[in-house]
């Protein structure tokens, strides 16, 4: 239900909104009444938080199990230094509550997986994804459609983003329908791994918030049917169109999803429950077993399959360099009677490869757990981390 009216208070606070003859009291009104889910508190979540809290959507929810790490500083503007180490749904509700108090601000510590997804985001009239990993983008997508709502999607890297809104039930494509399948494990960075430009989830981020307010009032045009692309080193937009898929398994006129799936096995990741095996044996190692055969001067490669500039900010003496995305041309530099020791960031791209790998007949190949972040929180604190 709308409210009948503003207080003194938000009147006062909204008055630049008010003098806006196509926003006027009325689109303040439907903000007040509306809520918003946010999936994420990082880059993409601190300016759509922050731009809805001030603009008075009514309430706002945010979902994130995260903590704040230095490394969130530069783009995460949801939280401050004294915030490293605390819960991100923690500072972020605190930093809300201190942009505007008339707004209601509830947190979800916790993962958004497919377990709580639907429960968290039936009561809100919007979601939108501040995320950037493939499942929980197609996991998302997949709850929108089935509760017919407005997902109003982001990503972000290095120094180009994109934006648009998907939702089937007012006549627009879904995620699937411009992305159908996930690309490999490991052959997307995150933005961990890759890199962005601090400002960059700004822009991207203030563009989700604009979309989530003219569908919540029903003013301008939504970016339904369009994904809109920016590159911030030749600040440029680009426009391009999107259509609905009738073969889409989700959305599409005959679905094949009716109901949440795994999202990880979907896109190829390990799952928590399900540690990833292949042939019987594991494929991973911890980096204590990297370090006692490191010790051992035991026969093995050590294999880094980051970029070039990843090994500038962090690497392991001895590793042979063959970045992810040109192993399938040089795997034969390896070789096939020792084990190959893989290692990536965190642990992603080591496990593609080390299934890869072993599809070519590398039965040694081995990913290692956590990869170089693991080494340099539990083995030697003097690898930098990124």
């Amino acid at each position: 239900m709308t409210p009948s009216n503003l207080s003194p208070a938000e009147f006062q606070r909204y008055a630049r909104h008010l003098s806006i003859p196509e926003f006027g009291k009325d689109g303040q009104l439907k903000l007040k009444a509306a809520s918003v889910l946010c999936i994420g508190a990082g880059g993409l979540g601190s300016p759509i938080a922050m731009y809805l809290a001030a603009a008075g959507v009514g309430k706002l929810g945010i979902v994130d199990a995260d903590v704040v790490d230095a490394s969130n500083l530069q783009r995460q503007l949801l939280h401050g230094t004294p915030d490293v180490g605390k819960k991100k749904v923690v500072s972020a509700k605190a930093r809300l509550a201190d942009i505007n108090p008339e707004v209601e601000v509830e947190v979800y510590d916790q993962l958004f997986n497919s377990e709580v997804a639907m429960e968290l985001a039936a009561p809100f009239d919007i979601v939108i994804d501040g995320t950037d990993n493939f499942p929980t983008r197609y996991l998302s997508n997949d709850v929108c459609v089935l509760l017919k709502k407005p997902n109003v999607y982001g990503s972000i890297f290095r120094f180009e983003g994109q934006s648009s809104v998907f939702a089937p039930h007012l006549g627009g494509p879904c995620y699937r329908c411009m992305f159908p399948t996930p690309p490999a494990p490991g052959l997307v960075p995150s933005c961990a791994e890759g890199g962005v430009l601090g400002v960059l989830p700004g822009i991207i981020g203030m563009v989700q918030s604009i979309e989530a307010i003219k569908l919540l009032t029903g003013i301008g045009e939504p970016l339904l049917g369009r994904l809109l692309h920016f590159d911030a080193l030749s600040m440029k937009f680009r426009e391009f169109k999107l259509k609905r898929d009738p073969q889409c398994p989700v959305c599409g006129d005959h679905p094949s999803i009716t109901e949440l799936i795994d999202y990880e096995q979907f896109c190829g990741m390990p799952s928590s429950t399900n540690p990833v095996q292949l042939a019987e044996d594991a494929v991973e190692i911890s980096v204590q077993h990297l370090k006692t055969q490191r010790d051992a001067n035991a026969d093995f490669t050590l294999l880094d399959v980051r970029e070039s500039f990843e090994l500038d900010i962090a690497s392991l003496p001895g590793a042979t360099h063959i970045p992810l995305r040109e192993l399938p041309a040089r795997h034969s530099e390896l070789p096939k009677t020792s084990p190959v020791y893989i290692l990536c960031h965190s642990g992603v791209r080591s496990l593609y490869a080390a299934h890869s790998l072993r599809e070519l007949g590398y039965a040694g190949a081995y990913s290692i757990a956590g990869g170089i972040t693991a080494w340099s929180e539990e083995i030697d604190s003097t690898v930098p981390q990124y």
